[in-house]
């Protein structure tokens, strides 16, 4: 009988944090015990809708979500509607949601239901870390309950929203440093592989011809994802889905080369802030805290994603 790996998705859905809800619960390897929200893609209250949209289109009005933090925990907020849109989830068309979220914050959500895990829980952030942080600040008696921290965020390399810094850890890098920082084993799928996880349009055409609504979905959110990646100076062929590669790394980690290093955040440089420092030479007598991730079968990844759509069939 597979074991499967529980989970707490942590997100800001985003079309990639949507294409990563959708292909973990199309994997029997996955127990997705909860959703909770964080401000980043979009606001708050959108990010939120949208999860709850999700589940609905889904048939998964049984997963429970909870709303988190509504600003970073030092910062203004910053959203990325420039390249998700006004909905957050703009291309498709999404139902209401069919539910209510929990009448609980996010934090509270997740530290209620790793009390009560019989196993550790893994945590997959995939937007700010914020309530991760907090979660981590807040409960310290429940750091054994938690496996692992598999994020999506930061680069060993060149950033996306400043020239040293990624998207997610630059919108709240006080919560990351939090987090890099508590001794939890960390598992960073940032740039350096999800910009190698490229879908090309070749590929949406291969979603959209499985023929399920979830395919149909996919795909659509795909083909709005693509406009803002066409821009030549990222140098893309087609757009990185960088959420899903968390999901993909939990399911088949085969398909991803990494290496053990340590991982620092840049809390204050006025040109480096929010910039993930990795030790990948041993350079300083750091402790390594991270598995870095950085390579993937990009091919490999494009055949589990299109497996695990033709589960909605």
């Amino acid at each position: 009988m597979l074991k499967k790996i529980p989970i707490i998705l942590d997100c800001d859905p985003g079309h990639d944090d949507a294409i990563a809800l959708i292909l973990a619960l199309a994997s029997p390897e996955i127990e997705l015990l909860g959703v909770s929200t964080s401000a980043g893609n979009q606001t708050p209250d959108k990010t939120l809708n949208n999860a709850l949209r999700l589940l609905t289109l889904l048939g998964r009005t049984d997963i429970p979500v909870a709303g988190g933090a509504k600003k970073p925990l030092c910062r203004e907020l910053i959203i990325a509607d420039n390249v998700h849109g006004e909905t957050g989830l703009d291309g498709p068309e999404l139902p209401d949601p069919a539910f209510e979220p929990l009448p609980m914050t996010g934090v509270e959500m997740m530290a209620h239901m790793l009390s009560q895990a019989k196993e550790p829980v893994t945590l997959v952030p995939t937007g700010p870390q914020t309530n991760i942080a907090l979660l981590l600040a807040s409960y310290p008696e429940l750091h054994p309950k938690i496996k692992q921290i598999v994020l999506m965020g930061g680069s060993a390399g060149p950033g996306n929203w400043t020239p040293a810094a990624e998207f997610n850890i630059y919108v709240d890098p006080e919560a990351a440093d939090i987090v890099f920082k508590s001794g939890i084993p960390i598992v960073m799928c940032g740039l350096d592989v999800t910009h190698q996880a490229q879908i090309m349009q070749a590929d949406i055409d291969r979603i959209r011809a499985i023929g399920n609504p979830i395919a149909a979905v996919v795909a659509d959110l795909l083909d709005f994802f693509l406009i803002y990646h066409k821009d030549p100076k990222w140098g893309f062929e087609g757009a990185p889905l960088h959420d899903p590669c968390t999901i993909a790394w939990l399911v088949k980690p085969e398909l991803f080369t990494t290496q053990t290093c340590w991982v620092g955040i840049e809390t204050s440089g006025p040109k480096t802030l929010g910039m993930t420092v990795a030790d990948r030479f041993a350079l300083t007598d750091n402790t390594p805290n991270t598995e870095l991730v950085l390579g993937v079968d990009r091919l490999g990844f494009v055949d589990l994603l299109v497996e695990r759509l033709a589960f909605y069939g």
